[in-house]
């Protein structure tokens, strides 16, 4: 008996123009539109791991367009279609796409993105409990003395980062980012991101979990503030069921931070290139992120 192939991670799509490729989408280049393709690749400290976590590209594409849907009355968005057969009519005639792309695919409307993440945290996790440590303060936010790691906090804070298309995201003050883009448009982001956030978080709480921290993206379009690229999966979410959180120590979520602990063990440098992923991590990872879907979306 032959051994089953391993979905590829990726796939090209011969004859569109690739615009780039980030650490986990690929983005096409359609003159009016954008297709934005989910891969199965996984980043973990800002590397891209080589080992495929399949299905994962469909399950961030479909959470996505869960959330979209849910926040488009408090929002608008860029998304257009994710039906193959829809997709298929505004590509060149006689595009061919393998199955694999089923499930995937966004065709978007292009928008001029403002470089910076739009961060929401409620809990002190991640970067956040790493920099209140060090100066008791998150983004600028000064926070009360003595909080516990994953402690809750007073309520939900914008902690705006840099955009950064290879390397580390940096955490900045909404301060710096006024001085980036202007006090107005500033306010603005800070404004849709909360609300964003807190539609989110009741929805989740309502299905028994926590969401602890989640980034967005914004771009223009025809003058006017969207919601861009990916929003609320597990890659760009903290989400704790309920049942196991208590402040001191970051539950299990379904994130990538299995991944990531497994890396912190593995006495992996966390610079390129990052080692592969033994399959019961890769196990794991599928059956959170696919819980993650579910719970999400029932």
């Amino acid at each position: 008996m032959g051994m089953t192939a391993t979905p590829p991670a990726t796939m090209d799509i011969p004859g569109l123009k690739l615009l780039r490729r980030g650490k986990v989408r690929d983005v096409y280049d359609l003159g009016d539109t954008l297709l934005i393709v989910a891969s199965d690749r996984l980043s973990a400290f800002d590397v891209v791991l080589p080992t495929p976590i399949p299905g994962k590209g469909r399950i961030l594409t479909e959470a996505a367009v869960f959330w979209f849907g849910l926040t488009q009355n408090l929002v608008p968005n860029h998304l257009l279609a994710t039906d193959t057969s829809d997709i298929l009519r505004v590509l060149p005639k006689g595009t061919v796409l393998d199955p694999w792309f089923d499930g995937r695919m966004m065709l978007c409307r292009k928008a001029k993105r403002v470089d910076a993440e739009c961060v929401a945290r409620a809990y002190l996790a991640g970067s956040g409990w790493k920099e209140y440590k060090t100066s008791g303060n998150v983004g600028g936010h000064y926070l009360p003395a003595g909080l516990l790691e994953a402690d809750k906090l007073p309520s939900p804070i914008f902690t705006p980062a840099t955009k950064a298309d290879e390397g580390h995201d940096e955490n900045i003050s909404k301060e710096t980012l006024a001085s980036m883009v202007g006090r107005s448009l500033a306010d603005e982001l800070e404004e849709l991101t909360l609300r964003v956030f807190k539609v989110a978080a009741e929805h989740l709480a309502k299905r028994g979990l926590i969401l602890a921290d989640t980034k967005f993206e914004f771009g223009f379009i025809d003058g006017k503030l969207h919601l861009i690229d990916e929003i609320l999966t597990p890659d760009s979410s903290r989400v704790w069921e309920a049942k196991d959180w208590k402040p001191g120590k970051t539950p299990d979520g379904f994130d990538k931070q299995f991944v990531r602990d497994y890396l912190e063990k593995s006495g992996w440098n966390k610079i390129a290139p990052a080692p592969s992923i033994p399959a019961d991590v890769v196990a794991g990872t599928i059956s959170r992120y696919s819980e993650f879907l579910a719970k999400v979306t029932k």
